[in-house]
């Protein structure tokens, strides 16, 4: 038996007991959890530093390095955000839709776990801790299976998790990390139909394309972040460079950061030389069509792939648009369907963009980087969800629940069928 079929089977048990619970229980559990993270923040840190120089040896990109690091100060922010997660309210059981039938029948819907949660994920050991919260919560079990490159860092957190929750009187099994980093072993993870309820990719498109294509058990998709950011004719020029900026260079690791610009051919005659300024302040190099190029000259010639391209870094491509509708077909060519933004004033504009753009999440005159479970008030997030059943968008609690209906009679019969014998 291969560990993921043996550590799947010892979550299913453990996630049987698990959402027994009674809510304070898991809420109770949690807040251990966040205590016990920042009790022991100089361990995590020691192990992630190992992972840190292995980053380093294999040329990892400055990019992935950011995601992968954890100091003092993101630990103690993990630490909150789960601690958020457990003040949130939780879905399960609650209070849903309630009807009676004619017939007397009362129905109501209430939301019940998912069951085992599978994540696969890439150089960010914060999702470690962002999704056990909320699979807890929720009373779902969980099994990760990170990334090598982050393996002792996960390490450490798991074995800090398992250990709060055995302290809060939990079952530990109900977290399960994938040590070996042999890649086949994710097969078996694509393959463990009845033991996963769900399997959950979060990182590159490759990956998260893969999990889908080779799958056997259900695949929430999170999506890959090619975001966009127009910048109509009428957009106020300060606005619409601050929004820009912070857009792309704010983080530029993370996947709501935006990776092309769309500005309007009058707004960009205006005001394109300060934009370039913009961003050259912040490093960010800048890859464009021929109109950007003869605008200003420290754009580079962008190509075919520039446009598909998900930098992740202080780069990005610009495209000088004739109109809004250039602009829209853009997008809906080259977007993954994370997150799109407009800067503009004309309400018309405004409409229009928010009726024919299909993404997750639409900005107006606001930055993508708040597609984002904590800004969004989840506390943390389970990824960012591109497709359109079950979840869309910063998942939180409620996208880890499913429902159930439970039906109360007093005798209703759909026939009338003759027993044996009557009293």
């Amino acid at each position: 038996m291969d560990e993921v079929i043996r550590k799947a089977k010892l979550a299913q048990k453990a996630g049987r007991t698990l959402a027994s619970l009674e809510e304070q229980d898991r809420s109770r559990a949690l807040r251990q959890i966040a205590a016990d993270l920042r009790e022991h923040d100089k361990q995590l840190i020691e192990a992630n530093a190992l992972d840190m120089d292995g980053g380093r040896e294999a040329g990892m990109s400055d990019s992935l390095l950011d995601r992968l690091h954890l100091d003092s100060s993101r630990i103690h922010n993990i630490a909150g955000a789960v601690e958020h997660v457990a003040e949130l309210p939780n879905p399960l059981l609650s209070a849903g839709t309630e009807w009676e039938r004619p017939n007397g029948l009362r129905i109501s819907e209430v939301r019940v776990p998912l069951g085992v949660i599978g994540v696969i994920y890439e150089a960010r050991p914060n999702v470690t801790v962002d999704i056990t919260a909320l699979a807890l919560k929720t009373g779902n079990a969980v099994v990760l299976r990170g990334s090598s490159s982050t393996i002792h860092s996960n390490k450490a957190l798991v074995k800090l998790i398992r250990s709060s929750l055995e302290a809060a009187g939990l079952p530990p099994e109900a977290v399960q990390l994938i040590e070996n980093t042999d890649r086949q072993l994710t097969d078996s993870l694509f393959t463990a139909r009845g033991l996963l309820d769900v399997i959950i990719p979060r990182g590159s498109k490759k990956l998260i394309d893969t999990v889908v294509e080779k799958s056997t058990v259900p695949v929430i998709e999170t999506g890959a972040g090619n975001c966009h950011l127009y910048i109509h004719e009428d957009a106020e020029p300060l606005l619409a460079r601050q929004i820009a900026v912070d857009a792309k260079a704010q983080r530029p690791s993370v996947c709501n950061a935006v990776e092309t610009f769309l500005l309007d051919k009058s707004w960009a005659e205006a005001h394109f030389s300060r934009f370039v300024q913009d961003m050259q302040l912040h490093g960010v190099t800048l890859y464009g069509d021929e109109r950007a190029q003869q605008l200003h000259a420290a754009v580079i010639p962008a190509d075919e792939t520039s446009w598909s391209t998900e930098f992740h870094g202080l780069e990005a491509a610009v495209k000088i648009t004739e109109n809004l509708q250039e602009a829209l077909d853009h997008i809906d060519q080259h977007s993954t369907k994370h997150s799109e933004a407009i800067v503009a004033e004309d309400g018309q504009a405004v409409e229009q963009f928010f009726r024919f753009v299909d993404a997750s999440t639409l900005y107006h005159n606001a930055s993508t980087r708040f597609t984002d479970g904590e800004e969004f008030g989840y506390g943390a997030e389970v990824g960012i969800s591109t497709q359109k059943l079950h979840a869309r968008g910063p998942m939180g609690l409620e996208a880890l629940t499913t429902v159930k209906y439970l039906v109360q009679g007093n005798g209703q019969k759909k026939g009338n069928l003759p027993l044996s014998q009557e009293d």
